[in-house]
């Protein structure tokens, strides 16, 4: 039978005429449309899949006693005429005929979409810049997910199906501390919300933006105990900076355009409940909103009192010393015009490593716990520090019995934890140039050629680091000193927690590499996830590095295949000690038993295989310069398995 342009019917292949024995029921899907397929007395039928209790889906249902019973609740339909006995309603019946080569089913052509609620939502997002979605699709955003959908299949959005929702949160959270821009994360209501908070705290005290989006139950069983109901608004009261639930009176695009700009601007979380319902309302006329007149210029100068201060500060010192923590990371250009200015070494936070290369005349490493003593020793040496947005955390640990200057374009982190002799509050590119401008003529001690000297000792003593062996694994020198020969000048490398960590910070030499890391939370299983948000950022045009240790990775290992779908070229170094090393190292400190903290590992490297990436696995000293420049030559991604020793970082 040829189409009806009638009634515009188009005739579809249902099933083949030996597919669906006398008796039986199936789901078919044709287009969008789900359909029942039903065999009963030598006859044919095509029902809508969904019964009208709940939804069920009748496909996957049985025909008993000439009756089709819905799998979810037991409702009966003729499996003919999709009629309820004894009632008046029933479900949707479409034309069927039986051909040569088939049964075929006539079904009106699919309706024109109707913009919705989400549509709207969505459109506001990318209007904002965002250009990625981490998440998992699910029953209670799938409203959402189409949208979505939409927004991808026109090349204006990506979306990167993940494994685990804490995974969606911190590969946002990673391409939120590569680039200052917000990703979203994608998730359905409960325990799909919930497997987000770990990863948004690591972005909020991390100060990085972070959109998450959240599906939720129907607003109308709200309140009773609905299935996977979570008073969501509650439970992200904490850690978002701003939430809201979309109703369907709500001004959809206002809501997302404030959440983007709260995230934006606060660089912290931003959180949006979707009901069920509420998702596919119409919204036809609706326009989307965008970052037009939304946001101020940023670029604030300092008063002129505190920049006065801070140069006359400047000038009485002799050794001054810059200081340079994340919050400084996008002006290395102003960082070291001042040091030239001034002859002086610069030293970083942990969460500032790589901003200032290591190979720089001025550049010192690290300072603190996982740092260089080179760092530790220029401070030590110091008349005066220069904090360029850095916390003052215990992990960096700047003594505050030296002068101190402190730049920050946050005023609630000057003098957050003690009083500063000048907190400058200013845009730290804007600040930096203004007091470069206003130095004059200065009298100090040149220290670059300590910086040299320094730098010599301590590559001597990592070199003879790189010999020892007590037999049990590698050892951490002998690693990072390959990733110094290997790993490209323009990599993004994420670190993870642990042993793993510290020695990265310690013996790892920056050029122009960017380093992501969980700074304030210190989350176990951040490395891999971050590196995931890495590549969605800069995947394209840098490589990506993840270091990892076996416990960290043993959280999201799953994500392996997440990567090997999107094809991640993600570059995985693993230290494989069997053991949560830094905490049998604190337990040790501490006097208590080592207890609790080994672990039972797979080989890695033949899991990465199973998984369709490349496994390698180092047991030697030997090994090591090969796997790592197989693993940078390789084109995809790859886990480099080092089975390291525990004692030796």
């Amino acid at each position: 039978m040829p189409d009806d342009p009638v009634s515009a019917t188009k005739w579809h292949k249902l099933l083949d005429l030996d597919e669906l024995p006398d008796g039986r029921v199936k789901s078919v899907t044709i287009g969008g449309k789900q359909l029942a397929a039903t065999h009963h007395d030598g006859k044919y039928a095509a029902l809508d899949n969904k019964c009208p209790h709940q939804g069920g889906p009748l496909g996957e249902g049985s025909i008993e006693n000439g009756l089709l019973r819905c799998p979810w609740h037991g409702w009966d339909f003729c499996p003919l005429t999709g009629k309820a006995p004894g009632f008046d309603d029933g479900v949707d019946v479409f034309d069927t005929e039986v051909r040569d080569d088939g049964v075929y089913v006539g079904l009106p052509d699919e309706a024109t979409h109707v913009r919705t609620v989400t549509d709207v939502m969505v459109e506001t997002m990318v209007n904002w810049g965002v250009t990625h979605v981490f998440g998992m699709v699910g029953h209670s955003n799938l409203g959402l997910s189409d949208a979505i959908r939409r927004q991808v299949e026109a090349g204006k959005l990506s979306y990167i199906g993940i494994r685990h929702e804490g995974a969606a949160a911190f590969a946002a959270s990673g391409y939120a501390k590569l680039t200052g821009k917000p990703a979203a994360c994608l998730t359905i209501a409960g325990p799909g919300a919930t497997n987000l908070l770990t990863g948004l705290w690591d972005a909020k005290v991390d100060r990085a933006p972070v959109l998450a989006l959240t599906g939720q139950v129907n607003t109308q069983v709200l309140g009773p105990g609905a299935f996977q109901e979570v008073d969501l608004a509650s439970a992200f009261q904490s850690v978002a900076a701003w939430s809201q639930t979309v109703l369907a009176s709500s001004k959809h695009a206002e809501l997302m355009t404030l959440a983007l700009k709260h995230a934006t601007l606060q660089r912290d979380v931003a959180h949006l409940i979707f009901p069920d319902e509420v998702q596919t309302l119409p919204a036809i006329d609706a326009e989307a909103s965008g970052p037009e007149g939304r946001l101020p210029d940023l670029r604030i100068a300092p008063a002129d009192e505190s920049l006065s201060n801070a140069t006359a500060l400047i000038k009485k010192s002799k050794r001054p010393v810059i200081i340079v923590g994340h919050g400084a990371r996008y002006h290395r250009e102003e960082i070291l015009a001042l040091a030239d200015r001034l002859h002086c070494p610069v030293i970083t936070t942990f969460k500032g490593k790589g901003i200032v290369s290591d190979r720089d005349p001025h550049g010192c490493g690290v300072l603190g716990r996982s740092g260089t003593p080179i760092a530790s020793y220029f401070m030590n040496e110091s008349d005066c520090l220069i904090v360029l947005g850095a916390s003052f955390s215990d992990h960096t640990g700047i003594t505050p019995k030296k002068p101190i200057i402190q730049i920050d374009f946050d005023p609630l982190a000057l003098g957050k934890f003690h009083k500063v002799d000048v907190p400058v509050y200013g845009e730290i590119g804007v600040t930096l140039k203004r007091l470069c401008d206003a130095l004059g003529q200065l009298d100090h001690v040149d220290q670059l050629t300590e910086v040299a000297e320094r730098w010599a000792i301590w590559r001597a003593e990592k070199e003879s680091r790189e010999r020892d062996d007590l037999g049990k694994g590698v050892n951490s020198a002998s690693i990072f000193a390959a990733m110094n020969r290997h790993v490209p000048n323009n990599a993004v490398i994420a670190v993870d927690v642990g042993n793993n960590t510290y020695s990265f910070g310690r013996y790892f030499e920056c050029t122009d590499q960017s380093v992501l890391m969980s700074g304030y939370l210190g989350s176990i299983g951040f490395g891999y996830p971050a590196a995931m948000g890495a590549w969605a950022a800069a995947g394209h045009e840098r490589p990506i590095v993840a270091v990892t240790g076996d416990g960290g990775f043993g959280q999201y290992m799953g994500e392996l295949n997440t990567a090997v779908k999107y094809s991640m070229p993600i570059k995985h170094v693993l230290l494989n000690n069997s053991e949560l090393g830094k905490i049998s190292k604190e337990q040790r400190a501490g006097d208590w038993d080592v207890w609790g903290t080994s672990l039972h590992n797979p080989s890695f490297a033949d899991y990465a295989n199973d998984c369709g990436a490349l496994g390698i696995r180092v047991t030697k000293r030997t090994e090591i310069d090969d796997a790592i420049s197989k693993a940078i030559a390789h084109n995809g991604p790859v886990l480099v398995e080092f089975i390291s020793d525990a004692e030796l970082v």
